[in-house]
């Protein structure tokens, strides 16, 4: 079969260009997700929390829980704080769910300040009035909950 050397140019050229447009949409997608996991765009590291509060909400979801708690400060005020948890099913096998913190169960929360300082913080662990201990980030590039405490 004969072909014209255009046609030949052309299929190259198409080929190049949608394996350039292969690599760019998986460069980029890779990226994303990185930057959607990155503890450092959203919290500082160089702001500890070490709170109490009272559970208000919780939401199981993915890719990341929160959970909501009425925090008191020194002079009585009470205001609401999110606080972002690793995945449902991470979460899971550290023993923690949905059952585990239902409205109105007292923690104490150590973890890192949002840096656009609000009162939603990335949260190492939770503690249970019981002693109970649980991992709750997962964030790789987040610093460890023992700088966490105060």
């Amino acid at each position: 079969m004969f072909t014209r050397s255009s046609d030949h140019i052309f299929n190259r050229s198409f080929v190049k260009s949608v394996a350039v447009a292969v690599i760019l949409f998986t460069t980029a997608g890779s990226q994303s997700a990185s930057a959607h996991h990155a503890f450092a765009a959203e919290y500082d590291g160089k702001q500890p929390i070490h709170l109490t509060g009272v559970v208000t909400k919780a939401q199981w979801v993915n890719p990341h829980s929160w959970l909501y708690a009425d925090v008191k400060d020194a002079d009585g005020k009470v205001t609401n704080w999110g606080f972002e948890f690793g995945a449902p099913f991470s979460l899971k096998e550290k023993g923690l769910n949905k059952t585990t913190l239902p409205v109105g169960t007292v923690v104490v929360v150590d973890g890192f300040r949002a840096k656009s300082g609000q009162n939603y913080a990335y949260a190492s662990t939770v503690t249970l009035a019981d002693g109970r201990v649980f991992q709750t980030g997962g964030a790789g590039d987040a610093p460890t909950s023992a700088g966490a405490k105060q």
